[in-house]
């Protein structure tokens, strides 16, 4: 049992980071209908922007300044990063058919997986260590650890925010009338172009946050590094429903969960199948996922 408690806390601290990265695919699908498939490289860019801004500002102690400076950098990097991929690649395809679109996506992500090989090196480069990872207490035998905690912490912290901004803010209305009917807005006065920006952004921050959590856990970082982390989070975000702010966070949670018990229990070869066997299973038989709702497409 004990062994279970804590194949269960390692399982909710990975499955938040996937619910983090999920939000960002599943809220450009539900304004665009398209799937961002350059989200996972953007989730890489953030440990990159991060490693350097440390290099460069000399963030060589662990402390919690220096935690949240990292988290700051990474955040507003990442949030530049995806506005510019959405000016420059999606913009101008936006009338067009929305395979041109999904193909766009595809090229983004290997030209940021490849282009990250030449200017940052293949080479896996050690993460600074912001914080120091260290075990704070025991339940029933159960080691919990600080980075465990802030993971939780910052991703219960990030997923409030955007539950406010989105239930309670003029621009979160604003992006629900945008997912509902983006030809009638332009009549209420919404500007369809800045409400898909600022979805870009919103989720490309929580990609960046999430690439430094990760990168403290296990302080390895690489440019192909977003390629199991972006996978896993799209079968999250098609698993709890895509298009479903709250799907995408319980598929996440559910998907971390199956996975370290996998891993925990013996078969943990089969952990990068399990993604896949989820995605097949749920398009076999509920290809809506948990939380999505059938949609009519007038082609």
């Amino acid at each position: 049992m004990q062994e279970f408690f804590q194949h269960t806390l390692n399982g909710l601290s990975f499955g938040s980071i996937y619910a983090l990265v999920a939000l960002g695919y599943t809220m450009v699908y539900g304004i665009l209908g398209m799937i961002n498939f350059a989200h996972s490289e953007i989730y890489m860019m953030g440990a990159f922007m991060c490693f350097y801004f440390a290099r460069l500002v000399g963030l060589n102690t662990p402390s919690p300044t220096n935690f949240t400076l990292g988290l700051l950098a990474a955040g507003l990097a990442t949030g530049i990063i995806g506005f510019a991929i959405e000016k420059l690649a999606y913009k101008p395809l936006r009338n067009s058919p929305k395979m041109n679109s999904l193909i766009t996506a595809i090229g983004v992500s290997i030209l940021f997986q490849y282009g990250g090989q030449i200017v940052f090196g293949a080479d896996p480069k050690s993460f600074p260590t912001l914080i120091e990872d260290v075990g704070l207490f025991e339940i029933a035998g159960i080691k919990v650890h600080l980075i465990d905690l802030l993971i939780y912490g910052v991703s219960a912290v990030s997923l409030g925010a955007l539950s406010f901004i989105i239930l309670k803010t003029q621009t979160g209305r604003a992006m629900r009338a945008v997912s509902s009917r983006p030809d009638m807005t332009p009549l209420m006065g919404i500007d369809n172009n800045k409400i898909i920006s600022m979805t870009f952004i919103i989720g490309s921050v929580l990609a960046g946050i999430a690439a430094v959590l990760v990168s403290i856990k296990y302080p390895k970082i690489d440019p192909l590094m977003g390629n199991k982390i972006g996978m896993s989070a799209f079968v999250a975000a098609v698993f709890g429903g895509i298009g479903s702010l709250h799907g995408a966070v319980i598929g996440g949670l559910l998907l971390g969960l199956g996975e370290y018990y996998v891993l925990g229990y013996g078969a943990s070869t089969y952990r990068e199948a399990l993604s896949f066997c989820i995605l097949i299973l749920v398009l076999l038989l509920k290809p809506t996922g948990l939380f999505g709702s059938n949609k009519k497409e007038k082609i």
